[in-house]
C-alpha cells in the first residue's frame, strides 16, 4: 500500500542526485585542472538511472546506477595569456555547456517537484480512503 510513497522518495532522492551533479558541472565549467593540479580539464558528469530501488531492484522506483563521466573532448580556446595555455597558446577547458546543464536543471527540477505532487495526492488518497473507513 505504502510502496507509492517509497517510489516517490526513490524519485526525489535520485533527481537531487542529479540536481548534485549538475551544479558541479556548472560549478567546474572552468576549471582547467584536476585535483593533482596538473593540466587536465574537468570532465562533464552525468547521472544514469535504473528501475527499481538500490536495495532491491524488483521493488517499484527508480535509483541512481551510477554517474558517468562524458567521453567527449575538451573544448579548445586560443587564450595565449592563459597560464594553462600550450606552446600554441591554446587552453583545454572542461566539455560543459553551461546553457545545456541550465536546462537539464530545469528538468531535474520539475521531476523533484512531479514526484513530490504524486506523493501529496497519495497521501491525500490515503486520508479520504481513511475518512470512509471511520
Amino acid at each position: 500500500m505504502f510502496d507509492i510513497l517509497d517510489m516517490g522518495a526513490s524519485g526525489l532522492q535520485a533527481q537531487r542526485t542529479r540536481l548534485d551533479t549538475i551544479a558541479g558541472n556548472i560549478l567546474h565549467a572552468n576549471t582547467t585542472r584536476n585535483e593533482k593540479g596538473e593540466k587536465v580539464p574537468y570532465r562533464r558528469r552525468f547521472v544514469v538511472f535504473s528501475p527499481g530501488r538500490a536495495d532491491d531492484a524488483s521493488k517499484p522506483g527508480v535509483h541512481v546506477s551510477q554517474i558517468g563521466m562524458d567521453d567527449s573532448p575538451p573544448l579548445k580556446k586560443f587564450e595565449p595569456g592563459h597560464p594553462d595555455a600550450d606552446a600554441d597558446g591554446y587552453v583545454k577547458f572542461p566539455n560543459i555547456d553551461t546553457a545545456i546543464e541550465y536546462v537539464n536543471s530545469i528538468e531535474a527540477t520539475r521531476a523533484y517537484e512531479a514526484n513530490i505532487t504524486m506523493m501529496e495526492v497519495s497521501k491525500s488518497m490515503f486520508n479520504s480512503s481513511l475518512r470512509l473507513i471511520a
